[in-house]
């Protein structure tokens, strides 16, 4: 039998000349779905090595020059993967705003220009149209955080401690994005006096209702009757998105999925019970069960406020967006400081100069505002 350091050596040529023949060279930056596919299969375990043997190929992995880029790149592809297929719910009554650098940007409203045309004879003239132009501003800022892991942890757990970092962040992303466009909306206080007040620009769009199906039908009656501030007509809104947070979660279901509401006729003598239809799920509200409305509103209110809004078909009264070509949340890991005596770079896994942490960040880019508060209507219960 070979001796013990025989052996080790020969494994260890072995693992490095697999790891840096498997993996596309780093100067290309560039890696094929194989590439994926074998670090795949080490970082699981999925030839099902044993422990000792499993560590000692982790651990040659993370010296080589090729693979710390490929777990990063790895990271990077899970993240946006999550990212993606996440589920965004306020996107239906929330509008998509892109800005070009962060600058604070320009959006415009356009009033009038809705009412009956007139009539105009032969040879007569065509009349101009007067068109009300309100303003909004908007502008994007960054938010990200770093994270760090110690070079013993990852000397003794190689890459296991890892291996939830993709789906954290991603997580992290989307509650950055719910959060973000709840507080539009919502503050400490109660529903945002930034949109919501008595009156904003003219109009009312907040009272104090409790969420049962008759004040769900004057409240969307209340939204229809909103009108053009150049024109004077109704603006027919249909309110189509109802916003709870968890504590009306199943009043909630229970107004839009009930066929009957059970009134009590009141004449001479004793009520008598009368069954109507109810009609609320032939509306075709869609809920939104909001779990961030409890963090951001810390007031009294809270678990009884509950808010409309409409559809982004007919108008929008919040907006919400990100810095073009950064739509999505990006990972970076920081190169080593270290070089050994001969002046060659380390690789990122050896850790920075002063503590051997190996460093990652993440960053977005986004941003929202308020717009048309005719759009959305708030009952403090």
């Amino acid at each position: 039998m070979p001796p013990t350091a025989d052996i080790n050596a020969t494994m260890t040529e072995q693992t490095t000349l697999q790891m840096e023949s498997a993996f596309t060279p780093v100067h290309r930056l560039q890696f094929s779905e194989a590439d994926y596919v074998r670090a795949v299969r080490l970082i699981n375990n999925m030839d099902r090595e044993p422990p000792y043997k499993y560590r000692f190929h982790m651990q040659e992995a993370i010296q080589t020059t090729t693979f710390p880029y490929l777990f990063g790149s790895m990271i990077d592809r899970e993240l946006l993967a999550r990212y993606r297929a996440a589920t965004t719910d306020f996107w239906p009554y929330t509008k998509r705003l892109r800005a070009s650098n962060f600058n604070v940007h320009t959006a415009d409203r356009l009033d009038g220009l809705s009412e009956p045309l007139p009539r105009v004879g032969q040879k007569g003239d065509y009349l101009v149209g007067y068109v009300g132009d309100k303003h909004y501003t908007y502008q994007v800022f960054k938010r990200g955080r770093q994270f760090d892991m110690s070079w013993e942890s990852l000397v003794n757990d190689g890459l296991g401690a890892f291996q939830d970092v993709p789906q954290r962040l991603a997580d992290s992303a989307v509650n950055t994005d719910q959060y973000q466009v709840t507080s539009l909306y919502t503050s400490a206080t109660g529903p945002n006096a930034l949109l919501y007040g008595a009156p904003i620009d003219g109009i009312t769009n907040v009272g104090a209702l409790a969420l049962t199906i008759g004040n769900l039908q004057t409240t969307l009656s209340l939204m229809v009757q909103q009108t053009d501030p150049v024109t004077g007509l109704q603006m027919g809104i249909r309110g189509a998105h109802l916003v709870v947070p968890p504590a009306l979660e199943f009043t909630a279901r229970a107004i839009l999925t009930s066929a009957l509401v059970q009134w009590t006729e009141v004449g001479a003598g004793a009520g008598i019970p009368v069954p109507t239809t109810n009609v609320i799920p032939q509306v075709g509200l869609t809920l939104h069960v909001n779990p961030w409305l409890p963090t951001i509103d810390v007031s009294g209110n809270v678990d009884t406020t509950w808010y409309l809004f409409a559809d982004s078909t007919s108008g929008y009264s919040i907006g919400y967006g990100y810095l073009t070509g950064h739509e999505a949340p990006e990972i970076c890991m920081k190169a080593s400081d270290k070089v050994s005596p001969t002046g060659v770079a380390l690789s990122p896994f050896s850790g920075d100069f002063e503590t051997d942490d190996v460093l990652w960040r993440i960053r977005m880019v986004c941003g929202g505002a308020q717009f048309d508060p005719r759009f959305t209507y708030a009952q403090v219960g």
